[in-house]
């Protein structure tokens, strides 16, 4: 016999306390099976190029056209999560349509591996006689056993969560967080939605409800399972902010709206939503980063929505879409609205949206342009856009570059050309079309802002603004 034999046996290892035999390698402490019988792995994993998702429940083209991964409507979605069974797998060693564990295992074949995983079936169950065994002596040993079973239930929490805890911020905002259901001729699916005005104004995404448009329906489920029939206000798929309102439903809690403008990055955060329609999820985090300019809607190549997005790991899945995200004094700061999400390996752009989840990279509409586009559509039923009138395009230096100017537009009065490269507004580094589209669209009508071009030349430039028609 030699060291590598498995069948050796060390004269001074442990015996079964009745037979005598010593354990096959592997056994007692060791893993029953032995490292022989471990699977190989073989091959590198696959990867394939990422794409970013909408957070809702469903996944339907966008305005009814091209396919829309960022749309709550589309491709149908189950009504309700993936459920798993609760009972234990069918017994391999039993009688058909029975399951549970066997009494007794099957005589082991006397050859192969077989054999080797027989005999560490007989060392695992040896090793845990020995064990037991070993235990009781020891115990008699040191006195009375001790058993937390016996032990009285600690005193009942009482008193208030913790200020600035994430217990305490879920505390605060669950009651105003509302599950969204929508449905329409298009397809069905499900967000969230926060309840911003004790008369049934909500404020969530365009992309949750756009669906429920144009005849479609919105219901909106509350905390305390109070269900109510909801109506599009107003809704902006430029900056994916819609309102709708309730009615018929009392006492409803606004939330607090806070301010995105001094955001830091780090600072702890808190989601509420409705994830894989599980209404009322909490899920906490950090600030990620801030300013991320993210494409949330739209056919691909186009920026019909870009937001200046509140980045977080706070982790949300399809169904947060519309819900806060908030700061650890229970204010609202953000709208949760796209993930990132890495395609899957087997399908395409439509695929990889379905199946995308949470990767602990999440994005928000940043509150202070919502709170902006939520109050003009409350007070006029439509959004107005913040516009400059100039096609634009990534510049090949980097910076965004201009095109076809607008005739009387603000980028025409500001005396901006087709052609010229903007590397900065005011202080903030312009390295992109989309960063230049969302810096813009963070803006309200008739602000003013300095455009720094590659050249070195600035210009001053004041922000027009123009009605946004849904589709």
């Amino acid at each position: 016999m030699t060291e590598n034999d498995p069948s050796a046996h060390d004269p001074a290892a442990p015996r079964h306390p009745e037979t005598g035999r010593q354990p096959a390698q592997g056994g007692w402490a060791g893993h029953p099976y032995g490292e022989q019988a471990q699977p190989e792995t073989g091959g590198a994993p696959q990867y394939s190029e990422p794409s970013y998702h909408a957070v809702t429940g469903a996944d339907p083209a966008y305005g009814g056209q091209t396919a829309n991964p960022w749309s709550a409507q589309g491709a149908q979605m189950p009504s309700g999560p993936t459920q798993q069974s609760v009972y234990p797998p069918p017994n391999p060693y039993g009688q058909p349509g029975t399951s549970g564990y066997p009494v007794a295992a099957p005589e082991p074949k006397r050859s192969g591996g077989k054999l080797l995983a027989g005999v560490a079936l007989v060392a695992l169950l040896v090793g845990g006689i020995a064990g037991g065994t070993v235990g009781y002596f020891t115990a008699g040993s040191s006195g009375p056993a001790s058993n937390a079973l016996d032990a009285p239930k600690p005193a009942q929490q009482t008193g208030n969560a913790p200020a600035g805890s994430v217990e305490a911020v879920a505390k605060k905002l669950s009651p105003s967080v509302v599950e969204l259901q929508v449905s329409g001729q298009q397809g069905a699916g499900e967000g969230s939605g926060f309840v911003i005005s004790t008369d049934g104004y909500i404020l969530t995404n365009n992309h949750v409800v756009e669906v429920g448009a144009n005849g479609g329906q919105i219901r909106a489920v509350f905390q305390d399972g109070k269900k109510a029939d909801a109506k599009i206000v107003g809704r902006d798929p430029t900056t994916d902010i819609a309102v709708v309102k309730v009615t018929g439903v009392g006492n409803l809690t606004p939330v607090e709206l806070g301010r995105s403008d001094d955001l830091r990055v780090g600072q702890s955060v808190v989601a509420i939503g409705s994830p894989f329609e599980l209404a009322g999820t909490v899920t906490s985090g950090i600030v990620s980063s801030l300013h991320r300019p993210v494409r949330a809607g739209g056919s691909s190549g186009d920026q019909t929505t870009v937001m200046d997005a509140v980045q977080t790991d706070a982790a949300i899945n399809p169904g947060n879409s519309g819900g806060p995200l908030a700061n650890m004094s229970g204010q609202v700061i953000g709208i949760n609205s796209a993930i990132y999400s890495p395609q899957s390996a087997s399908g395409g752009q439509g695929q990889g949206a379905s199946e995308g989840g949470n990767v602990g990279i999440g994005f928000a509409i940043p509150i202070d342009q919502a709170r902006r586009t939520a109050d003009t559509i409350i007070k006029t039923g439509q959004a107005v856009q913040t516009y400059i009138g100039a096609e634009v395009k990534d510049a090949p230096q980097g910076g965004a570059e201009l095109g076809a100017i607008k005739s009387g537009s603000p980028a025409e009065k500001a005396g901006l050309k087709a052609g010229d490269v903007v590397t900065k507004i005011d202080d903030r580094p312009i390295d992109s079309a989309d960063t230049l589209v969302a810096a813009v669209r963070t803006r309200a009508p008739d602000e003013k802002a300095t455009f720094t071009l590659a050249d070195g030349r600035t210009v001053e430039l004041t922000f027009g603004g123009q009605p946004v028609l849904p589709n």
